[in-house]
């Protein structure tokens, strides 16, 4: 019917309000921008445009037409992008953003040696913050996270288990008893969350089950809780993952129901189909083996 890339110049006058601002904003000359806007008209069998002192303006047609074309564009847009990615193929970095815990457990393990003999040209490079990093803004590509995405606008999968259980350490046990059962945590000295974990499950679980324990120190990073644990002045609920790898801590109680969550591998819906993020999601569901020891201990 016309000339989809007529719709550009449409756009351009509608945007900058002449033809003369339109024809600089596109890179071509002014009688450019009259002619395929005449041509469109001629093709759609409707004015588009009208000539105003201040400018051209769009018709109530042309108006009407208006979020149509916006979506074509839009479309057009998303698919060179596409192209783009798809350009560049599996070269490159993935940015990968995880819990700071994780990290020696990833690196210590043979699942980024692999990844990296199958592609040579792709690098996994970690992205680290105590916040959770906006994948839409590009302060990273791949999110490895525990809990129900509470991002909408995020795709991905669930690979593994996040399993809580409450921990001390060996002097802590040896100087104060253990707790038997939930309810024996009143009685104890407790290491409490805050800052950016001040609403985490695990904060919220210990207020519920513990409201009058005392509490012997805050953190607000799972690996500063880990800490101060370790140093024997509380008790606190931990990942599995991590609190089982240092001997001087004893699981006090066992996995608290309440504080399982999955753990997901999630990207931004535009690229997922990017090639580099779709080998790495593919290479990670391939090694569930080798993920999920990771992730759950």
């Amino acid at each position: 019917m016309f000339d989809w890339n007529d719709l550009r110049y449409l756009l351009a006058v509608a945007r900058h309000g002449s033809t003369l601002s339109a024809a600089r904003f596109l890179g071509v000359n002014q009688s450019t921008v009259h002619r395929r806007i005449a041509e469109l008209e001629r093709r759609v069998g409707h004015a588009l445009v009208k000539r105003h002192p201040s400018g051209y303006q769009l018709t109530e047609f042309g108006k009407s037409m208006l979020p149509a074309v916006e979506n074509v564009e839009a479309s057009i847009i998303a698919l060179e992008r596409q192209i783009q990615s798809y350009s560049r193929e599996l070269t490159g970095v993935i940015k990968l953003t995880c819990p700071e815990p994780l990290v020696s457990r990833i690196t210590g393990s043979p699942l980024l040696a692999l990844f990296q003999e199958r592609y040579p040209a792709l690098r996994v490079e970690f992205v680290m913050s105590d916040r959770y990093l906006d994948l839409s803004r590009g302060e990273a590509d791949i999110a490895l996270r525990s809990g129900e995405p509470e991002d909408e606008s995020l795709v991905g999968r669930k690979i593994g288990d996040s399993i809580w259980a409450v921990y001390g350490s060996k002097s802590y046990v040896q100087h104060h008893g253990r707790p038997w059962r939930v309810e024996d945590l009143a009685d104890h000295a407790i290491i409490g969350f805050d800052g950016m974990l001040a609403n985490h499950r695990a904060a919220k679980w210990l207020s519920a089950v513990a409201p009058g324990a005392r509490v012997a120190a805050t953190n607000n990073s799972v690996l500063g809780v880990l800490m101060a644990v370790k140093s024997g002045v509380g008790i606190a609920p931990l990942p599995t993952t991590i609190a089982d790898m240092h001997d001087d801590l004893v699981q006090v109680l066992p996995p608290v129901a309440e504080l399982d969550r999955g753990w997901y591998l999630l990207t931004h819906p535009d690229l997922r189909r990017n090639p580099r993020i779709c080998a790495f999601f593919d290479f990670v569901v391939e090694h569930l083996h080798l993920v999920r020891p990771i992730l759950m201990g």
